[in-house]
């Protein structure tokens, strides 16, 4: 930071004009690798100073200039300067009061810069022209680097949300973005949320204060939780993708070694194949010189003794040769037997692990179904709430016609004491009072019949709701049993396959015992060839012919041991080159499982997902059928009231008449 702070005084001077004491002090008490120049009032040299020295700048990875009251040139000769750095990786600029060309410069730097992943513009001004942040959000597309994006009060109206919405569907590395306390509304809202599908990489969404209703928001969160599940599985597949390719070269590397091994025993035993027949000739060559000179019988008595003793130890060492080779053979064949069990293992590891992932996977579906149930439950308990509703309507309305039947035998009671009373005077009275009378008991019966039609109504709704619960919760068992038959055929496959690997290693150890009795016949073989030659080196008067004979005999022999050891080599080798590619087969068995598994998640992803927009549409037809039983009790209450006035006017004629007073007057009005 020393040569930093050398650079900044130096450019200040030239450009005329003198540094800035507070930045400079700054500069002097910063940690390696951060520039915090927070609330710091800068000037335009300052920001073109800064501008020219950070594209060179190689240890500055955190630059914080939040709240320095940036001038709009300042702003734009900094945020010029960094489009060329290659190392910053957090820029704050909160609280500047950032505008147009602000924002222009801005979206230059995401076009251009490359290492910036978390950029602060809090408390700015960005959204205000729609040209400039529409600037911004075609820099936010390109850029491939941005990982967190803080937009809190930039008054961003709802066509820059719409802007934003373009920019996502174009980003693919953006996983943060904060959009609380701006002007988004309801139709930026709707454009964010249908962005959302086409982005993969956003899983964090922030709309806060922004004047968008509760659905919408409901849905972003909805889509964000799907991100943040979809993150998690790519992070766990990710991982035994790193885990899987990590085993595989592991397992080449052992090949590999094993092979380099066999070819290094393999050059050994022609090395010493090569030296045995280089001594063969040798000897050879002796008994030829051995048998031309021919000066006396006795001298070459004494070389035929002398040559048969040299094959009776070459065939002796041909015998110990050819032990330590079956020596050998059985020593490779506890190896391979081993590593097979070892393989052995291993896969039944895999299988366990394959087992218990499916088990795994059925809890998580068996809580999903928990989970269902209760919702399934909470359903039932409303419809139970609903139906104590109905009842206590229908308790409501016997209670009111039973009160305006007495209402009506007490006015018949008072109309039968003024008859007696007054009889001449009441007579019209009495036909008006009978026409009232007939007219409310009909209108009573009516209302009666349409309050008890709409009781039917409710009944028959609740009914559909009971038959829809049933529907749900047998989908729920069919789901539920295609997971555990899924299981069981996937357990199934896994024995199959592991059976079969067993009768093909059972295969293999029945081949190598076949190898391993044929090489004790073949040493049975040489043995009796030994006892052949030691009878023949005790025929001593044999003519020299015959010895020759048996050495072609012998050279014949050993070219067709030469050829066997080829044989074998070359079965060795195809074995190998089979091994490797059952291990190959097996490597995409595995990863069909894991495609298959991936598959079953997705599916379950999709019932989830079906099965709360079916919980969704239930509680939007409860919220309505509320709001039509709150409409009926407010007409009940309207009728109460009605037939509550009418008793009233029917009581003030009553009274009119008593106290002699016209009737036309005191009628309730028509």
């Amino acid at each position: 930071m020393e040569e930093f702070r050398r650079s900044y005084s130096r450019l200040c001077r030239e450009s005329g004009a003198e540094p800035q004491e507070a930045v400079l002090q700054q500069l002097h008490q910063l940690p390696r690798g951060r520039l915090d120049l927070a609330t710091q009032s800068l000037t335009v040299e300052t920001c073109r100073a800064l501008g020219k020295l950070l594209p060179r700048e190689m240890l500055c990875t955190e630059l914080v200039l939040s709240d320095c009251m940036l001038s709009e040139e300042g702003a734009t000769l900094l945020l010029r300067g960094l489009c060329a750095n290659t190392v910053l990786r957090f820029l704050d600029l909160k609280g500047n009061n950032l505008r147009a060309a602000g924002a222009e410069a801005l979206g230059k730097l995401l076009q251009q810069n490359k290492s910036i992943q978390s950029l602060t513009l809090e408390w700015n001004s960005l959204g205000t022209w729609d040209d400039a942040f529409a600037t911004f959000c075609g820099g936010l597309a390109a850029n491939g680097a941005l990982q967190q994006l803080d937009l809190r009060n930039n008054q961003i109206s709802h066509k820059g949300a719409e802007e934003l919405a373009l920019a996502l569907k174009g980003n693919t590395t953006l996983q943060q973005l904060d959009l609380r306390w701006n002007n988004v509304g309801l139709l930026g809202g709707r454009a964010l949320m249908n962005c959302l599908p086409s982005n993969r990489t956003l899983w964090r969404l922030d709309l806060a204060g922004n004047n968008i209703p509760g659905d919408v928001l409901r849905a972003v969160e909805q889509a964000m939780g799907h991100s943040q599940d979809r993150l998690t599985t790519f992070q766990e597949n990710q991982a035994r993708t790193h885990v899987l390719s990590k085993e595989v070269q592991h397992l080449r590397e052992e090949k590999s070694k094993q092979f380099l091994d066999l070819m290094e025993t393999i050059d050994k035993q022609r090395e010493e194949m090569a030296k045995s027949s280089r001594a063969s000739a040798a000897r050879v060559g002796q008994l030829q010189e051995a048998l031309n000179e021919r000066h006396s019988i006795i001298n070459a008595l004494k070389a035929k003794l002398q040559m048969t003793e040299a094959a009776l130890a070459l065939s002796e060492q041909k015998a110990q040769d050819l032990g330590e080779l079956l020596a050998t053979a059985e020593q490779e064949q506890l190896s391979l037997s081993q590593r097979q069990a070892k393989e052995l293992k291993l896969e039944q590891q895999e299988a366990a692990e394959r087992e218990s992932k499916l088990l795994r996977d059925l809890s998580a579906a068996n809580e999903k179904n928990l989970l269902l149930q209760n919702q399934v439950e909470e359903l039932e308990r409303k419809v139970r709430c609903q139906q104590e509703q109905l009842f206590q309507t229908r308790q409501e309305l016997t209670s009111t016609s039973a009160e305006l039947k007495m209402r009506a035998i007490q006015a018949e009671e008072r109309l039968d004491m003024e008859k007696r009373r007054c009889r001449q005077s009441l007579e019209d009275s009495e036909s008006l009072r009978i026409k009232e009378v007939e007219h409310m008991t009909r209108h009573l019966e009516e209302s009666e019949r349409a309050m008890q039609e709409r009781v039917q109504r409710l009944e028959a709704a609740r009914l559909s709701l009971e038959e829809e619960l049933g529907r749900v919760k047998a989908a729920a068992l069919s789901e539920r049993g295609q997971a555990e038959e899924e299981l069981i055929k996937a357990k199934n496959q896994a024995h199959l396959e592991e059976r079969q690997r067993l009768a093909h290693l059972e295969d293999k150890l029945r081949l190598l015992a076949q190898a391993r009795d044929e090489a004790q016949g073949a040493c049975l073989q040489q043995r009796q060839a030994v006892a052949e030659a030691q009878t023949r080196a005790s025929q001593l008067g044999l003519q020299v012919e015959s010895l020759r004979r048996r050495l072609e005999e012998l050279q014949q022999e050993l070219s067709l041991k030469d050829q066997e050891r080829v044989a074998e080599v070359s079965r060795v080798r195809v074995e190998l080159q089979e091994q490797n590619g059952r291990l190959q087969a097996e490597l995409a068995a595995q990863e069909a499982l894991r495609e298959k598994a991936a598959a079953l998640e997705r599916q379950l992803k999709v019932m989830a997902s079906d099965h709360r927009e079916a919980l969704l549409d239930r509680e939007s037809e409860n919220a309505s059928l509320r709001e039509k039983l709150r409409l009926r009790e407010a007409e009940i209450a309207r009728i109460r009231d009605e037939e509550a006035q009418r008793a009233s006017f029917l009581q003030n004629a009553v009274l009119a008449y008593v106290q002699g007073s016209p009737v036309r007057t005191l009628s309730p009005p028509k």
